[in-house]
């Protein structure tokens, strides 16, 4: 069973550092920040858990090795993005929206809504981390998973930071190395990612966890990610609809043939 009292202290830790990431905001009028503190929401969860655990096992290590790299390379590697840039369109709008007043409105639609997704989401790392049951197939599938996740999503935002750089390419869609196969590798690999988390979780009997990968899943193909991102791409990017036609939209696959 899950350390309700260790998850408590867990849950507080992540709140207290999106409080002060919303005082940062409110000095910066931006709440982009909150998308570099995204992964790290999710590793001091899990070194906070672990830090009230018994002990620490050969499944706990593993899991806490595979959030670490995960989430320390996706907040530099969104916060070099971000760095010097406006405020991100998606909280242009969310600003627009529920003003007058954001900035402080921000502290639950923005802040206080991320905080309570990722402690609710973080669950099967905690679970993988509770349990002391020897190492199975469930856990090197989990890994397994988590490597091919870590490839897409990784080898994905480096060739689109790659293709960013170059003003030749100012207005063009990137339909080169993964982002051939599909329309949104690095998605598909943070998805990917978290089904591996679950089945570390799995092999330490925490299969009641399944609703985690399940909602990242949901919020990549729905809301934040892939229908929100392909919305904006196709009304400022005419060859956009060209490469939906020909790329699959999420699972990687061969590009169709186009007359």
């Amino acid at each position: 069973m899950l350390d309700w009292n260790a998850y408590g202290f867990a849950v507080a830790a992540v709140v207290a550092a999106a409080l002060l990431a919303w005082v940062a905001s409110l000095f910066r009028n931006d709440v982009s920040i909150v998308d570099t503190l995204w992964g790290l929401f999710f590793l001091l969860a899990l070194s906070v858990y672990q830090y009230f655990a018994d002990s620490i096992g050969a499944r706990a290590t593993i899991v806490l090795v595979l959030v670490a790299v995960w989430s320390l390379r996706l907040a530099l590697y969104i916060g070099v993005r971000n760095h010097g840039e406006p405020e991100d369109a998606r909280y242009r709008a969310m600003r627009e929206k529920n003003d007058p007043g954001f900035r402080y409105k921000s502290i639950y639609i923005v802040f206080g809504l991320q905080a309570a997704l990722a402690s609710i989401i973080a669950l099967p790392l905690l679970a993988a981390a509770q349990g002391n049951a020897p190492l199975n197939l469930f856990d090197y599938a989990g890994i397994a998973l988590w490597l091919i996740g870590f490839f897409f999503e990784a080898v994905g935002d480096a060739q689109l930071a790659r293709f960013k750089s170059d003003p030749s390419n100012r207005g063009k869609v990137l339909d080169t190395g993964l982002w051939r196969l599909t329309r949104h590798p690095n998605y598909f690999g943070e998805a990917t990612l978290w089904w591996g988390y679950f089945c570390l979780a799995v092999a330490a009997g925490g299969w009641w966890t399944f609703f985690s990968p399940i909602i990242m899943t949901f919020f990549l193909l729905k809301v934040s990610g892939v229908a929100l991102l392909e919305k904006g791409l196709s009304e400022t990017k005419p060859q956009y609809a060209d490469y939906i036609r020909r790329t699959n939209a999420f699972f990687p696959g061969p590009p169709q043939e186009t007359n």
